[in-house]
């Protein structure tokens, strides 16, 4: 998708996405790293909100409430839902606590109730902890999951032969929707005079580690 292109595009002016080689978590070395964190501006924040809500828009999904884990989910879930207003979209959002408040309106979500379809709004999945999180809080206010929203998705094995966005579809039964995929990251490569000299390195990365998207 276009968007997808122009998000990859920001990403690397924003220095968000770099290529290189990076040490991942895992032990591996990347030919690219990507830290959502850098989307530290206001003119760039708001960019990659657009991108969320043109992705979430683009995939048809149902949703009543749009809930952003703590806490890099948190300006997540307020600036896409502003953007998707901007649209014609409005839909409540909240977001939670680390620990739950004891004086005041108490409990640990804030902003609307949770209820209905959410749709979770997160930078990346990783191990997949942050989702589980969710599900239990979306679960205990008697709502329902309707899928999650993430800016990249690596598409490589985690520990066993399935992505961590695969084992989170499988787990729950819902879409993860990614702004930009890998695929998407080959293609802008390929796109780029540029960056063409990091094509071999990104494939290679892929066919080592990248798992069939079925």
């Amino acid at each position: 998708m276009s968007f997808s292109q122009d998000f990859l595009a920001l990403a690397q002016r924003k220095g968000v996405l770099r290529f290189g080689e990076f040490k991942t978590k895992a032990g591996r070395l990347s030919p690219y790293f990507f830290n959502s964190a850098l989307f530290d501006d206001g003119a760039s924040f708001g960019e990659l909100c657009d991108y969320y809500a043109q992705a979430i828009t683009a995939s048809g999904l149902a949703f009543d409430t749009l809930f952003g884990p703590a806490y890099k989910g948190i300006p997540l879930v307020a600036g896409t839902a502003m953007q998707l207003a901007a649209q014609g979209i409005n839909k409540p959002f909240c977001f939670n606590r680390k620990e739950a408040k004891d004086h005041g309106e108490g409990g640990t979500i804030v902003g609307a109730p949770l209820k209905g379809r959410v749709l979770v709004l997160d930078d990346v999945i990783s191990a997949g902890t942050s989702v589980r999180e969710s599900v239990e809080l979306i679960r205990t206010a008697g709502a329902e999951l309707a899928g999650v929203v993430i800016a990249l998705d690596r598409m490589e094995r985690g520990t066993g032969e399935k992505s961590a966005v695969q084992e989170v579809q499988d787990s729950f039964g819902v879409p993860v929707i990614p702004v930009a995929t890998l695929e998407d990251l080959m293609s802008f490569i390929a796109g780029s005079p540029a960056l063409a000299e990091h094509i071999p390195a990104v494939e290679k990365y892929r066919v080592t580690y990248g798992v069939c998207m079925t």
